[in-house]
């Protein structure tokens, strides 16, 4: 049986990460490297650390991911993007030049007789005001139609600047460590969200940058993903069973995360 992957939070082309041409190629050869036996790939959110999208123009790059993509939907495995909180400014461009399936609101899906709600993760629980004014700003279409009568020259600039301004702010550029059961916003939203949808097995996220493999009843598991900035993590599903795993370049075998 073919597998279903899931990955979130590369942050390509992000000023706060170094070797961003690396870690845009790592994520092209694992991908290259699933090809054959993935039935479908998740990109849970945050793949850009910026991501607007003109009518007639995308940001420059990533053309070694997006051609990597292309080749896999031609090949006919799914691929499903989530827009996150950095690449929420998306339109059509990746369903008609790359074959992804777009989603702009948290799903739940039966996969292989199991249930998965699959969201990227930011505003589910709580989070600071600061964070939900800049949501609601953000996801605005009226202030986005707005901005985007400004020239790309100065929009891209102040969106990459934003976003790298956001990361280096906090302790070393990094997230905060997890927080335990009952102060991590994921967790606590999804304990609560569990006790009215008993029926779903696995909750997907990405967002926090940790990598979480959580049993929260005899029958459901929260999973956050990690990121491909430091970790270089994935959730693999072959049907019966989920892993959180990690891709090393160069060895046949990821590392894989006990549960336990």
């Amino acid at each position: 049986m073919k597998k279903i992957y899931f990955l979130s939070d590369a942050h390509l082309g992000s000023r706060a990460v170094k070797h961003r041409r690396t870690n845009e190629r790592r994520l092209v050869n694992f991908l290259d490297s699933i090809k054959h036996e993935a039935e479908a790939v998740y990109l849970m959110g945050d793949i850009f650390d910026y991501w607007f999208e003109y009518k007639n123009v995308v940001p420059k790059g990533y053309t070694r991911l997006l051609g990597k993509i292309s080749e896999l939907t031609d090949m006919g495995v799914e691929v499903h993007f989530f827009i996150g909180n950095h690449d929420i400014w998306c339109k059509d461009y990746f369903v008609e030049e790359c074959g992804m399936i777009m989603h702009f609101e948290p799903v739940t899906v039966e996969l292989h007789d199991k249930v998965f709600f699959l969201a990227h993760g930011d505003g589910l629980g709580e989070e600071s005001y600061g964070f939900k004014c800049l949501r609601t700003i953000f996801h605005s279409k009226t202030l986005r139609k707005m901005f985007s009568a400004i020239h790309p020259r100065w929009t891209v600039e102040l969106g990459l600047e934003w976003a790298k301004h956001s990361r280096m702010k906090r302790p070393d550029g990094k997230e905060p460590d997890y927080m335990g059961e009952k102060k991590e916003p994921l967790v606590v939203f999804t304990k609560d969200y569990l006790s009215s949808h008993p029926e779903i097995n696995y909750f997907i996220y990405g967002h926090r940058h940790i990598m979480l493999d959580l049993m929260l009843s005899r029958t459901a598991r929260i999973v956050i993903l990690g990121d491909w900035i430091k970790d270089f993590s994935y959730a693999v599903f072959d049907g019966s069973e989920l892993r959180l795993e990690q891709f090393v370049e160069g060895e046949s075998n990821a590392a894989a995360l006990s549960a336990d």
